[in-house]
């Protein structure tokens, strides 16, 4: 059978949600993108354990929230405990990406949409092959990140993982060495020897690696910094161990044509 999933409301951000069991329900059986469906705390039933249950099928992550935030989301729309945010895009496995991965991007928890879509397009323009980030704490593909992205949004996979350190694990086994770039590195960044395939992880705004994932990583690098300012915004970093590992990992281009 197929289910025809109502329209979306926006709401901030551009932001676009889907409020109450039923649209909630279709949504996940039609096979629709969703960001996260939020469920209000204490609310319970069987409809809405179904719904637990097509999330989990669908790998669609579920985030229990105070009713009042359900409010704000769904605004003047009965929600009945339930608020799904759609996804500007649909999320990529790491399955599907490991076998064909030369460098994995990996995000340790960055939360601004907005360095979201600034690194997915600087992840594309480099050459890497996907950018994965864990479900929880961390932005999502909204609208706001399609727009930071220009365009890269649909020309790079995304990954959504449950847990971070698991998907290096994952990566080591299949041949990964995990580079990981933060201010107490014990290397800077343009002394790396990259391995192909090789995945560079990046800490979240103000907070750097977590301690877990800083243990996972194969190597520590820094970028080295003149004056009293510590650490660069996590696009701005990326950018720059991006294009770096692209002049050494990558072949350079031909020279041009003599002029006859």
């Amino acid at each position: 059978m197929f289910y025809s999933a109502p329209p979306l409301r926006r709401y901030h951000e551009g932001m676009a949600v889907l409020a109450g069991i039923h649209p909630v329900r279709e949504a996940l059986r039609a096979g629709r993108a969703l960001e996260r469906v939020c469920i209000a705390r204490g609310a319970a039933g069987a409809r809405l354990q179904e719904i637990i249950e097509l999330c989990r099928q669908a790998g669609v992550p579920v985030r229990f929230e105070p009713r009042e935030a359900l409010d704000r989301m769904a605004r003047n729309t009965p929600h009945q405990g339930v608020v799904a945010v759609a996804a500007a895009a649909p999320a990529a496995r790491l399955e599907d990406v490991l076998p064909r991965a030369g460098l994995l991007v990996v995000l340790d928890g960055v939360e601004d949409p907005h360095n979201l879509g600034a690194i997915l397009r600087t992840a594309y323009a480099a050459g890497a092959t996907a950018v994965v980030a864990p479900e929880r704490r961390a932005a999502g593909l909204t609208d706001a990140v399609a727009k930071a992205a220009a365009g890269a949004l649909g020309l790079i996979p995304f990954v959504r993982v449950a847990n971070i350190n698991r998907a290096l694990e994952q990566m080591k086994q299949a041949g990964f060495w995990i580079y990981g770039v933060d201010e107490r590195g014990t290397a800077a960044y343009y002394e790396a020897d990259y391995t192909d395939p090789a995945a560079l992880v990046f800490g979240g705004e103000g907070k750097g690696l977590h301690e877990l994932t800083r243990k996972r990583c194969d190597f520590l690098l820094r970028i080295p910094m003149s004056g009293q300012i510590a650490s660069l915004n996590v696009s701005v970093a990326a950018g720059i161990v991006l294009f770096d590992w692209r002049r050494r990992a990558r072949p350079p281009a031909p020279a041009p044509a003599p002029r006859p």
